[in-house]
């Protein structure tokens, strides 16, 4: 998209939607955002909101703040619910007791897709105020007043934002699995609140839009060493087509939500179709444990045939594709080389059982401790576990891969349903992005502005704190 110039007339299109910053804030992060991070995950939204927000004027910490704060609500379906459909699923996989819950409630698929209502509905109480903490938190720390009161003024308009999403994200989960909350949500929310925004729905009356200080008030702490952000790319990725409409620059998003749903129905051929060719590894060293894969079916094999269609669609030469795709490749190495060394640790964690001294597996030894810790409160701090494991790991999805089977252990020992307790896992491990250093990094990386991540981490750790204690009380009233 940047090759083609598609994403500049992305950008331009939310510059004209509205000139109040905080319309564009919740706009560009909280929809655009959310939507980004269905359909890619891992760190993406960062990498395109945070600088398209520079782009439009922001400073460069209050663009950071809002994309790593948004990091929360959609990030447990994000690309296409890898934390859900991977972590969870390689976390609690091979376990008899998980097994034998999951035989009770219909097989596997529906006891994974199960977890992942019980997500979407923590996160859909929780994220209500999302948008919210997104624009207060801006107007108090970079806005003429200081106030949180200026943001406050759209809490109207913030809380349909937030509706706008959380519904339909809600109504996917149950209706369509754990793969499309974010996207579809993100996407129909996006499509709501820009048309509400056009008509000025919601927002104050006879008020002049918000905006941040003239830009030559600006410290220097505000300003992204990186200048024009918005122009096109000036070497071998350069736009080859200068013109795009809307729908052209938008096709390729539409293309990878709309082949998503259409390969996952079971009402239709596809699924069977791409799930038919599997590549399996019996009898791992000699052990019980196997492995399978269907390459066909998953998510990013979507991402690859668009890629290669927008090349096409839009008319990128051979060179600037060849640019797009090893500049992927950069990028996907730094997120490969922490799973590469995760999934064999959580493998080892969750087979340790059995030799010479009769051990329990790790988990279980976990679970015990905690059982005698805590004790029937351990609900209210599940999702506190999951936001650490987070932020030291650098993914929910990693998070999830490790702390899964012990959270699940805990949830039966104390005798609440363990599915709740895996969902306040998956839930807090999404927060815990928002204070997670490695996305920190990444997200000021994109705007050059490095060394301030401690700033920007003591601004959403506030945030995180609300959001896991909420979802850990909601925890304690439904597990």
């Amino acid at each position: 998209l940047e090759a083609s110039g598609a994403m500049s007339q992305i950008r331009a299109g939310f510059r004209d939607i509205s000139p109040d910053r905080r319309v564009q804030v919740i706009i560009v992060a909280w929809l655009f955002g959310s939507f980004i991070e269905g359909a890619a995950g891992f760190g993406t939204p960062a990498a395109i909101a945070v600088p398209l927000l520079v782009g439009l004027g922001f400073p460069a910490p209050a663009a950071i703040v809002a994309g790593m704060l948004i990091q929360s609500t959609p990030v447990s379906f994000g690309a296409a619910g890898t934390p859900i459909l991977v972590g969870v699923n390689s976390g609690l996989s091979g376990a008899a007791n998980v097994q034998a819950v999951a035989a009770s409630q219909g097989g596997w698929n529906t006891f994974l897709a199960g977890i992942g209502l019980k997500v979407a509905l923590l996160h859909t109480i929780a994220g209500t105020l999302v948008p919210l903490a997104v624009v207060t938190l801006m107007t108090r720390h970079f806005g003429s007043n200081r106030s949180f009161r200026d943001g406050l003024a759209v809490w109207r308009f913030a809380l349909f934002a937030a509706f706008a999403m959380t519904i339909p994200y809600l109504l996917v989960a149950w209706t369509l699995g754990p793969e499309f909350p974010s996207i579809l949500g993100g996407l129909t929310g996006l499509a709501i609140v820009v048309t509400a925004a056009k008509r000025h729905w919601l927002l104050p009356r006879n008020t002049q839009p918000w905006d941040f200080p003239p830009s030559a008030e600006w410290p220097a702490s505000w300003r992204s060493p990186l200048a024009d952000l918005d122009a096109a790319p000036r070497d071998s990725c350069a736009p080859t087509v200068p013109q795009h409409s809307a729908l052209s620059a938008w096709l390729p998003y539409l293309l990878v939500a709309l082949l998503l749903v259409l390969t996952r129905l079971s009402q239709l051929p596809f699924k069977a179709w791409l799930s038919s060719f599997a590549i399996s590894v019996e009898s791992i060293a000699n052990t019980t444990i196997s492995y399978s894969s269907k390459p066909l079916y998953l998510p990013g094999t979507v991402f690859i045939v668009v890629s290669l269609l927008t090349c096409w669609l839009h008319g990128v030469s051979w060179q600037a594709t060849r640019t797009s795709w090893w500049r992927s490749a950069i990028t996907l190495r730094k997120a490969s080389v922490a799973l590469l060394f995760t999934v064999p640790m959580v493998q080892v964690f969750i087979y340790t059982m059995g030799g010479s001294a009769g051990y329990d597996e790790m988990p279980i030894a976990l679970a015990r401790g905690v059982e005698r810790l805590v004790g029937q409160a351990w609900p209210l701090f599940a999702p506190i576990v999951g936001g650490i494991g987070a932020a030291v790991a650098g993914s929910n999805t990693i998070s999830n891969m490790m702390l899964s089977l012990f959270q699940f252990d805990v949830g039966q020992r104390i005798g609440v349903d363990p599915t709740w307790v895996v969902a306040l896992q998956a839930v807090g491990g999404a927060a815990g992005n928002t204070i997670c250093v490695h996305n920190v990094v990444a997200a000021s990386a994109v705007v050059g502005l490095v060394g301030r991540e401690g700033e920007i981490i003591r601004t959403t750790a506030p945030f995180f704190l609300y959001y896991a204690t909420l979802a850990g009380i909601l925890g304690m009233c439904l597990a």
